[in-house]
């Protein structure tokens, strides 16, 4: 497996980026916990992807890509119409942003990603969270575009976990306040926004495996909340679940199109995950 991504942040240094890119302390958690030097560094590597996604390349996805095939990019990435039909017809929609070359869907319309490698029990909701708070503070310094930001876990408990973590990264007086809300309320929100107070950072949330095509109680279809693809989305373990998975990754692309995509797990199989 070749990690592509990772040998081209590799080879950036941090001190390229101006100080107003570097306002986020990457150790300090809570009153408590402290990151540990490997959580830094995956802090460190996210940053210097988007910076040189969003700063250098202008969100330019062939540009972007073309990193990769500098770093020795060969592995044919892309989306067989044949092959996948049964999850590209979902593609196949949104033809403008993935247009079909040979049957094909190249992998550069793909490439607006990272993937986190990062072991069971190793603080992987510490780093999502801490990304959180970096992706606030660019947005809120015009270093990034804009967007909404949703998270997605594969349970239950897993995002009663996060709420805790979320809680306790709050109540250590950081300078943005993140303030979770459910997916479902998506709408009511945007319709009637909260006052806010301070630096507020508003994150949606909802559990992975109820992403459809279709809506009924709790599954959600996807194009009601696609926003036109400018989301960012945390995905945790969001790989996990059923026969239908190979479907929910395309609608993850899909609603994140024209944003960012930031996948953790402890169990990448795919090789774009790999790569990215």
């Amino acid at each position: 497996m070749n990690l592509y991504l990772q040998n081209i942040v590799g080879n950036f240094n941090l001190n390229n980026l101006s100080a107003d890119w570097l306002g986020v302390d990457f150790e300090k958690f809570s009153k408590e916990k402290l990151l540990f030097g490997y959580q830094q560094k995956a802090l460190e590597n996210a940053l210097k992807a988007l910076y040189l996604y969003f700063e250098e390349d202008k969100a330019n996805k062939p540009d972007f890509f073309r990193r990769y095939i500098n770093n020795g990019l060969l592995d044919d990435l892309s989306y067989s119409v044949k092959k996948e039909s049964k999850t590209i017809k979902y593609l196949l929609e949104y033809d403008k942003d993935y247009p079909v070359v040979d049957d094909k869907i190249q992998s550069e319309y793909f490439i607006n990603r990272m993937s986190f490698w990062m072991a069971t029990g190793s603080g992987k909701t510490l780093v999502i969270v801490k990304l959180l708070e970096l992706l606030g503070y660019l947005m809120q310094n015009n270093k990034i575009p804009k967007k909404d930001i949703l998270f997605l876990t594969y349970r239950d408990d897993l995002i009663e976990q996060f709420q805790k973590h979320i809680n306790e990264f709050n109540s250590a007086g950081h300078n943005i306040t993140i303030n979770l809300i459910d997916l479902k309320q998506y709408a009511v929100s945007k319709q009637n926004p909260t006052l806010k107070f301070g630096n507020t950072l508003d994150v949606y949330y909802y559990r992975s495996d109820l992403i459809s095509d279709e809506q009924k109680d709790k599954i959600v279809n996807y194009k009601n909340y696609d926003n036109n693809g400018n989301w960012y989305i945390l995905l945790d373990e969001a790989h996990k679940g059923d026969r239908e998975d190979s479907k929910r990754q395309i609608f993850y692309s899909i609603l994140s199109r024209n944003g960012f995509m930031f996948n953790f797990s402890a169990t990448f199989t795919d090789e774009r995950d790999y790569a990215t």
